[in-house]
């Protein structure tokens, strides 16, 4: 199918100029001409932590080169099964070529997978993620200098757990908007990790450390979606999970402020003014814009590690519709089933999007789809399948991945009938 795609290089090539001043890689957006997105008004956005990420840089596209791979092949049937019109994906390794981006496209979500029908997205965008680029410092504090603790964000090589944009409708590729270089410690009141064992605050970095240390773990973007006469600013990102590291809490601290980068950029010129893109361009979203926060926040509303009130930093935003929250009646089930830290959780069952363990933390409501005040919400769900539901074996334990897809369908004010 990529005869029938182009890839927009004049728009990009501005792009990478302004990317390679800023230090960081071209991204990339690829496109061609559709019917079928012109015919829809109601838009399904959704957001799903696939776990497409491997071990060793190139073994994605190795694995998505023939349409064979087991893991792809449920993957592309879950997204087939949910049908969204503008899709995030989060742990999708990103490579140079953006060659699995295409691969995916190509030999799995438009191959009909278990009798569903297949899905064609027209358009679809990919960038540089944080994740295993070497810092060059200690960034962990165990005395060397190296390995995936030590990158920009977690990662054995660059560009493991990135992310992934497939869309109906075009993209305004040359006003997206990325945000992998900005600085942590240029966010103002930034909840910088502190070192427990010393009497200084916020000390965990050095200062020539702090003139470095990004605050995406993978990154920040803005990508303008075209839908009728309106644009539609899908902000997607996947902030570090608030574990796996020690009394600093630096992974904590750093999971709340890339949430509270959102709240920022869509708030006021006032919040946002400190925000620069890795363009150069100063600024959060134009007010009174349509958009949409998406991704894998790793953060529950009142269960888990996060810091209290993390998630709620955009959730409780007045430009935010935080409800009806997508539910499923599987989520219920495997609580009821599982047990353990699920019995206590405060968070209802039915709002979970992930299935972790049942020890710690349990299944926690992760995975968010939040649209602006404008797009008035018509339904919503997560794609988490009951023992009784002939779809079952989609969402049994981890495989293919132990987030569920969550999806919100909005009306998109100025978008062509459906």
């Amino acid at each position: 199918m990529n005869g029938r795609r182009r890839t927009l290089t004049a728009a990009a090539g501005l792009v990478a100029g302004a990317l390679a001043t800023a230090g960081a890689a071209t991204p990339a957006a690829t496109a061609a001409p559709s019917g079928d997105a012109a015919q829809k008004q109601n838009v399904r956005v959704a957001t799903f932590n696939a776990s497409l990420n491997r071990f060793n840089a190139g073994d994605l596209v190795a694995d998505l080169s023939t349409p064979a791979n087991a893991q792809a092949q449920a993957v592309a049937e879950v997204v087939q099964r949910a049908n969204p019109d503008l899709l995030l994906v989060n742990e999708f390794d990103y490579d140079e070529g953006h060659v699995a981006l295409d691969l995916f496209r190509d030999n799995y979500l438009e191959v009909s997978q278990n009798g569903a029908d297949p899905v064609v997205y027209p358009y679809a965008f990919t960038a540089p993620s944080n994740t295993g680029v070497p810092s060059g410092y200690d960034l962990d504090n165990n005395g060397s200098v190296g390995g995936p603790n030590d990158a920009f964000g977690f990662g054995f090589f660059p560009g493991q757990y990135g992310m992934a944009v497939y869309s109906r409708y075009p993209i305004d590729e040359a006003a997206v908007r990325t945000f992998q270089t900005l600085l942590w410690a240029d966010m103002p009141d930034a909840m910088l990790p502190d070192d427990p064992a010393t009497p200084e605050p916020a000390d965990w970095y050095s200062a020539e450390e702090l003139e470095h240390v990004r605050l995406s773990s993978k990154s920040h973007w803005d990508v303008p979606v075209e839908i009728g006469a309106n644009t539609v600013h899908f902000l997607v990102s996947h902030p570090t999970p608030p574990v796996f590291d020690g009394p600093e809490d630096r992974n904590g601290t750093r999971n709340h402020d890339e949430i509270r980068f959102w709240a920022d950029y869509v708030s006021s010129p006032r919040t946002s003014s400190w925000i620069v893109d890795d363009q150069g361009r100063r600024g959060g979203l134009r007010p009174g814009s349509s958009f949409v926060i998406a991704g894998d926040m790793n953060s529950d509303p009142f269960d888990g590690d996060s810091i209290p009130g993390s998630a709620q930093q955009v959730l409780d935003l007045a430009r935010v519709q935080s409800e009806p929250v997508p539910t499923s009646q599987g989520a219920v089930e495997a609580a009821e089933v599982q047990g353990g830290a699920n019995l206590d959780h405060v968070t209802p069952a039915a709002q979970d999007t992930a299935d972790f363990s049942d020890s710690s933390p349990g299944n926690l409501r992760v995975d968010y789809v939040l649209p602006s005040t404008d797009l008035r919400i018509l339904d919503s769900a997560v794609s988490w399948f009951p023992s009784a539901d002939p779809l079952a074996y989609l969402t049994t334990g981890a495989f293919p991945s132990d987030h569920r897809l969550v999806h919100v369908d909005v009306r998109v004010p100025g978008a062509a009938g459906r």
